[in-house]
């Protein structure tokens, strides 16, 4: 079964995770000093915020994946409706390692295919440390193969 995912950037985590918690009735599933995420049920929801982003907002917009079929399916149907894909494969973001690729609607959202293969104690294995000017958290620095028409917003200082 697939998760629904929305990373948003926010100025005050503290503030933030007090406004979720109470919002979902849950506590955060992991918590970090720049991120924490929410893996809630009902509706199934992979909601995670982090200090990272350059300006508070909605990041990006994704479908997580409980099986590695499930996202070759998810790429077979955007290919077969020749979406332009940004393809990143195995990396590590948000405390985790993945398997992903990228596509970005005609507004410009970007939004994340991935299947989690495991935790990772740092925000990303690239790079530990935050840049100051840190945009999207996990966009592709740049598209392989197809190119996309509209680019994610992205830096070369994220994962």
């Amino acid at each position: 079964m697939k998760r629904f995912h929305v990373h948003a950037h926010v100025e005050d985590l503290q503030r933030s995770i007090a406004f979720y918690t109470k919002m979902f009735g849950a506590e955060p599933t992991r918590v970090e000093s720049d991120y924490a995420k929410w893996m809630i049920e009902d509706p199934r929801l992979n909601f995670a915020i982090s200090t990272r982003g350059s300006k508070p907002g909605v990041d990006h917009l994704g479908i997580q994946t409980d099986t590695e079929e499930e996202l070759a399916e998810l790429k077979t149907r955007a290919e077969a409706a020749d979406l332009s894909i940004a393809e990143e494969g195995e990396t590590t973001c948000c405390y985790a390692r993945s398997e992903k690729h990228w596509l970005t609607d005609p507004q410009g959202i970007a939004w994340e295919h991935y299947h989690t293969l495991g935790d990772i104690p740092v925000f990303s294995q690239k790079q530990a440390a935050p840049a100051a000017d840190a945009s999207s958290c996990c966009a592709p620095r740049a598209p392989r193969g197809k190119p996309i028409g509209i680019p994610v917003s992205s830096s070369d200082n994220c994962c």
